[in-house]
């Protein structure tokens, strides 16, 4: 994880580098680490590829944590990756329901007609998979949100109560 220091110095930064090292974006505070934790569930999830400088770029207008935004999108890697997207296709699939009929307009004959493995990719499996990724996105965002916001909470209570006890 490269440092605040080593991307002052970065010569591909010059024209971005006061916003992008705003200390506003580097600080762990109650507001930007739930926002970071959602929106790298987000490119985590949503982008296969250059997830850490996406993160980063979308963190600016959203005020997020940055390392804690690079950070989430390692929730996606090679070994989740591919439960993923099949629970993405089973979910998106179940949602559009591209098995049953549909009254006047018969499915079933409409694809039999076109049995290409090509054709099923693209009218089936690839509405289907970006429909489920979606959805899983949006819940695991706010439930990452939620869950981080209520975390911080409860630690910050924690720690008051530590030096209550300790002060009384």
């Amino acid at each position: 994880m490269p440092t605040r220091e080593s991307l002052e110095h970065n010569r591909f930064l010059k024209p971005v580098a006061h916003r992008v090292l705003a200390p506003e974006l580097w600080r762990f505070t109650r507001r930007s680490v739930p926002r970071g934790v959602a929106l790298g569930m987000v490119t985590g999830i949503l982008f296969p590829v250059a997830q850490i400088v996406l993160s980063a770029i979308f963190a600016l207008p959203f005020r997020a944590n940055i390392p804690t935004a690079a950070a989430t999108t390692f929730i996606t890697n090679p070994l989740t990756t591919p439960p993923l997207w099949v629970a993405a296709y089973w979910l998106g699939h179940s949602i559009l329901r591209f098995d049953e009929k549909v009254p006047g307009q018969p499915i079933a004959d409409t694809v039999a007609a076109n049995t290409g493995w090509l054709h099923w990719l693209w009218a089936g499996a690839l509405p289907a998979t970006l429909l489920g990724l979606l959805v899983i996105t949006v819940v695991l965002s706010v439930a990452g949100y939620a869950l981080t916001a209520l975390g911080w909470r409860l630690w910050i209570a924690h720690k008051w109560r530590h030096r209550h006890d300790r002060a009384g």
